[in-house]
C-alpha cells in the first residue's frame, strides 16, 4: 500500500492533517452527546426527528420479536417475506408508481440500479434472449449529482455526459446532439450540497421530447416535500411512466434502507438482473416495521412537517438578516457560502467549540472556491437553539479572523 503511505506522509509534511472523527454516545434528535459534551446538530438527516420517536422504537421492537434480527437470505431465494412486499406497496403508492423494490441502503440502490439498467439485455442473453436491435445507452447527469449516482453510472460501463447544474438549455443541447437509442437523464431531486430542487417538470418535458427515461434520486425530498411527504413529484404535482423514483429510508423516515418506485415491467426485470437486489440480504425486519410506522406518522401528523418548515423559514430569515450568503432557500438543506476553505473550517470549529455541529463542505465535494457551511434544519430545533447559533456566527463575523 505504498501509494497510500506516500499520500499520508505528504499530508503530514504539508501540515494538512486529516480530521479526527469524534466519537458520539447518542444520536442527534437534534441534541446529542459527543465525547461527554452535549451538542446541537445542524447536520443530521433525521429531518422529522422520527429516529427517537417512541412509536418507531415500539414498532422496531415488535419486528424483532416477530422475526428476529435479520433474514440472512437473498429475496430471490428464501428471504422474500411478506413484510417486504407490504412495505414496497406502501412506497409505490407514496410515489404514484406500480411497484417498488427495497434495497439495504440508498447508496446501494443507486449503485445497483444504475449499474444494472443498461446490462439487462446482456444478462438475459444467457437465457436465450436476443434483442431486435443493438441499443446505444448514454446517461445525462447533472454536474451536482450525488457521488453514488456517479459511481452507479460508472459501474454500468456506459458513457455519461454531464450537463450544467439544473441548466435545462444545456441538457437539451446534449440530448439533441446525442445519437443514443436509450437516453437516461439522472438527477437528484433535492441536491445534497446545494439544497435546491431539480426542475422536474422541465426534466419530464425534455424526456418526452427526446424519448428519454429519468432516474430521480429523491433521497432528501422523500418524506419532506409534498403534502403527504411524497417528495419532489408530489411537490410539483407531476409524474411520468418515464420516471424511476429513488428514495432512502435513512433520512426523513429515521431508519435505514433504499428503494426505487417504477413501472411493473421494469421492477420485474430488475429483480432478476440487479445484483444489489438478488445477491445480498435486504433490510432487517425491525427496520421494515419502523419505516411502516414512520409513513403512518408522517401522513397522520402534518404538523410535524409544518414544524420543520417553520424552523426552516425562521432559520433562513435570521441568516439573511445577519447578511450571510445563502446558496439556496428552497429546502431544509441551507448551504451558506464561505468560499475560502480555511475560513470555512474555522467557522465550523468555532461553532463546535460553542456546542453546535455543522458540516463544513470543502473540495472535492464542491468546487475549490465554493466551500460552505451546510445547515440541515430539523423539526425539533428550537428558536432558542437557532438564535444562539446565529449569535456565535455573527460574533465571529464581526471579530474577523486572520490566518496564522
Amino acid at each position: 500500500m505504498k501509494p497510500i503511505r506516500d499520500l499520508h506522509d505528504w499530508v503530514l509534511t504539508h501540515d494538512r492533517s486529516f480530521h479526527a472523527i469524534s466519537k458520539v454516545s447518542s444520536l442527534p434528535d437534534p441534541t446529542y452527546v459527543c465525547e461527554g459534551k452535549e451538542m446541537v446538530s445542524f447536520s443530521s438527516n433525521n429531518y422529522l426527528a422520527l429516529a427517537h420517536d417512541p412509536r418507531m422504537i415500539a414498532a422496531a421492537r415488535e419486528g424483532l420479536e416477530c422475526y428476529g434480527v435479520g433474514n440472512c437470505e437473498s429475496r430471490l431465494l428464501g428471504g422474500d417475506m411478506d413484510i417486504y412486499r407490504d412495505l414496497e406497496a406502501l412506497l409505490a403508492d407514496l410515489k404514484g408508481k406500480d411497484e417498488a423494490m427495497l434495497f439495504a441502503t440508498g447508496y446501494l440502490t443507486n449503485l445497483g440500479v444504475l449499474g444494472a439498467l443498461t446490462r439487462t439485455n446482456l444478462i438475459a442473453r444467457a437465457f436465450g434472449y436476443r434483442a431486435k436491435s443493438r441499443e446505444k445507452y448514454v446517461f445525462f447527469s447533472d454536474e451536482s449529482n450525488h457521488t453514488s449516482i456517479r459511481e452507479g453510472i460508472r459501474l454500468s460501463g456506459e458513457p455519461k455526459v454531464t450537463y450544467k447544474h439544473a441548466d435545462m438549455n444545456d441538457l437539451e443541447r446534449l440530448l439533441k446532439a446525442s445519437d443514443a437509442t436509450c437516453k437516461i437523464i439522472v438527477s437528484d431531486g433535492v441536491f445534497s450540497m446545494d439544497g435546491d430542487i431539480a426542475p422536474l417538470p422541465d426534466l419530464i418535458r425534455l424526456a418526452d421530447e427526446y424519448d428519454a427515461a429519468i432516474y430521480l434520486d429523491d433521497a432528501h425530498g422523500t418524506g419532506v416535500l409534498g403534502k403527504n411527504g411524497g417528495g419532489t413529484t408530489e411537490h410539483f404535482a407531476v409524474n411520468s411512466p418515464r420516471l424511476i423514483s429513488m428514495g432512502t429510508l435513512s433520512k426523513a423516515y429515521g431508519a435505514i434502507g433504499g428503494f426505487i418506485a417504477c413501472e411493473s415491467y421494469l421492477a420485474n426485470i430488475l429483480r432478476y438482473t440487479c445484483s444489489a437486489y438478488g445477491f445480498t440480504s435486504t433490510l432487517p425486519p425491525d427496520q421494515v416495521y419502523a419505516v411502516r410506522k414512520a409513513i403512518e406518522i408522517i401522513q397522520s401528523e402534518p404538523e410535524r412537517r409544518q414544524r420543520l418548515w417553520s424552523n426552516q423559514h425562521y432559520f433562513v430569515t435570521r441568516m439573511e438578516e445577519a447578511g450571510f450568503q445563502l446558496l439556496s432557500k428552497e429546502t431544509c438543506i441551507v448551504p451558506v457560502l464561505i468560499g475560502d476553505m480555511e475560513l470555512c473550517e474555522h467557522y465550523a470549529s468555532v461553532l463546535e467549540e460553542n456546542g453546535f455541529h455543522v458540516d463544513s463542505v470543502l473540495f472535492p465535494a464542491v468546487k475549490i472556491d465554493q466551500s460552505r457551511l451546510r445547515f440541515n434544519v430539523n423539526a425539533h430545533h428550537t428558536t432558542e437553539q437557532i438564535d444562539r447559533l446565529l449569535e456565535v456566527l455573527v460574533e465571529q463575523q464581526r471579530s474577523g479572523w486572520n490566518r496564522k
